[in-house]
């Protein structure tokens, strides 16, 4: 396979804004779309302009400001949410409509109370009529994850033939397993009449944690677009992760993917968005958790000590992180002892550890974490700390 770039869609705005109690208002989201256009994404999915006032005066106003990236309004496969949505993005210099309809049997009998044959109708009305405003159009088959491939692949015809020029496959649900959902990509692939028209999209959500896992899966069986947020963040259990799949692709060279992320920029966007949606991070989140370089254990901190490969498969500064953590408890061996006393300002022999690690012991034993400060008092309390003054 040759190397082929991997478009980045980021909905942190649309899709992660989803999550109850988050709701941005509108210069919190143009401070998130000014460093998403930094950080390097493709596409910002701005808003879902017919939803509300400040939806649209969102969407309206990234448009204006954004200078890279393409600003996308979502849009359900009615008439004047694609109008709506195209006013609002009539100052982008880069815009593109995302319009679209559910597939699945689940939608099509218990949503909309239709037929298969109507569906496709839609979908394909929906799609001309949004290419009559813009160049650029985007058609999501929502529960593509649910619908038989058979059926989905000729919505996806139709979608094209009205105009789509990106085709995206939700896994609305979060049901497939890695194996379907790429064997869902692969077939539309190979069976879709006009697909080399159409980029193929993974949209994926995280309700039985395969999110990232789905959405890297549909790459290597020929998507090129990946729908994700800002530290997973989204409706029920949230989307892909950005920050995942972008270091995954990064991280293995041999699948031939890379994007225009610059990941160096990850945390940081990560601490901006956390902070403006008053979401707590959990610290063991990959990549942008507080604990994702910080490490406890004494054989991984020796290990780590030696050479940062043995535990690490990623530097933390291509991520933004300053560097790795070696935190001292009850767990950590003389090794890491060592390590951090003398990042402290002590030396410490053989001799001056072993009576310092017993000390040491006592203390972490009732602290779940010892701190610089707490190291200090340890060793001056000693009574050796004469002699390791003397050396330091």
């Amino acid at each position: 396979m040759s190397s082929t770039n991997i478009k980045i869609f980021d909905t942190t705005l649309r899709d992660g804004e989803q999550v109850p109690g988050c709701k941005l208002n509108t210069q919190q989201k143009l401070v998130i779309a000014k460093q998403l256009d930094v950080l390097g994404v493709d596409v910002i999915e701005a808003g879902f302009p017919v939803s509300s006032p400040g939806d649209f005066e969102s969407v309206s106003k990234i448009s204006k400001l954004v200078k890279n990236a393409t600003v996308c309004g979502l849009t359900r496969a009615v008439k004047n949410d694609i109008e709506v949505a195209a006013e609002a993005l009539q100052y982008a210099k880069t815009p593109r409509i995302h319009t679209g309809i559910g597939t699945s049997d689940f939608h099509i009998n218990f949503k909309f109370n239709t037929s298969r044959k109507d569906i496709i109708q839609r979908a394909f009305k929906a799609v001309q009529y949004a290419k009559s405003f813009v160049e650029d159009v985007e058609f999501y088959a929502e529960d593509a994850g649910r619908t038989d491939n058979e059926y989905l692949a000729k919505v996806c015809e139709a979608a094209i033939k009205a105009g789509a020029t990106v085709l995206n496959i939700p896994d609305t649900t979060g049901y497939c397993l890695p194996s379907e959902y790429g064997a869902k990509i692969k077939y539309l692939k190979e069976n879709v009449k006009g697909i080399d028209k159409a980029i193929l999209s993974c949209h994926c959500h995280n309700d039985l944690g395969l999110a990232t896992a789905n959405a890297i899966e549909g790459v290597i069986y020929g998507a090129r677009q990946i729908e994700c947020t800002i530290n997973g963040i989204g409706e029920r259990a949230g989307n892909t992760a950005l920050e995942e799949v972008v270091m995954v692709l990064k991280q293995h060279p041999y699948l031939n993917m890379d994007t225009n992320i610059n990941t160096s920029k990850l945390y940081a966007t990560s601490q901006l968005v956390s902070e403006n949606m008053g979401i707590y991070t959990q610290p063991n989140k990959a990549i942008v958790g507080a604990n994702a370089f910080a490490h406890s254990s004494g054989i991984h901190q020796d290990g780590m000590i030696k050479n940062r490969n043995t535990y690490e498969i990623i530097n933390p500064k291509d991520v933004g992180v300053t560097k790795s953590a070696i935190v001292l408890t009850a767990r950590s061996g003389r090794a890491a002892l060592a390590y951090r006393a003398k990042n402290v300002g002590y030396n410490l022999t053989k001799l001056q550890l072993d009576v310092i690690y017993n000390s040491f012991l006592r203390i972490a034993d009732t602290k779940k974490v010892v701190l610089d400060n707490d190291l200090h008092q340890i060793i001056e309390s000693s009574k050796l700390y004469n002699e390791i003054k003397a050396v330091s």
